[in-house]
């Protein structure tokens, strides 16, 4: 079993790799077990050097997920609609273009054996839908965009 650590916008995370077999892949992330699929190594950025070493892995897509989320800060008004725990997406309410009103529900997260509705903390219209249905997402991860 490998573990690695990662700090991604000042939370720490301890990813423990306990096997892999085929394209999947059993990990731990701070305590919650995942079951990830591997896709393609992603080739490692020079601002990204600890996720680096880690590309093979599956820990490294959602880690990366999960930094974009402060760089998308609202301004205006624009906001990005954030995981508020690491989870599964098991559905998106919304596609790019509809109107949304605060408190809408825009996506369904599982995390625990419980589904959890993410929901629009403003009014606004859908510009863009960062992840699709199946994607394992860490706390902080950006889910949509609404401008």
């Amino acid at each position: 079993m490998k573990n690695y650590k990662f700090k991604i916008n000042g939370k720490d995370y301890s990813v423990d790799i306990q096997g892999i077999e085929g394209r999947n892949a059993s990990l731990t992330v701070n305590g919650v077990a995942y079951t990830v699929e591997l896709g393609e190594e992603v080739p490692a950025a020079p601002a990204s050097a600890p996720v680096a070493a880690a590309a093979p892995q599956a820990p490294v897509q959602p880690a990366a997920q999960a930094a974009p989320a402060p760089a998308a800060a609202p301004s205006g008004n624009a906001a990005t609609v954030c995981s508020p725990l690491p989870g599964v997406i098991i559905s998106i309410d919304v596609k790019v273009g509809d109107a949304v009103k605060k408190g809408q529900k825009v996506a369904v997260l599982e995390a625990m054996k419980m589904e959890n509705e993410i929901q629009s903390e403003c009014d606004g219209t859908v510009a863009e839908i960062l992840v699709h249905r199946g994607d394992s997402v860490l706390e902080g991860a950006a889910l949509v965009k609404i401008a």
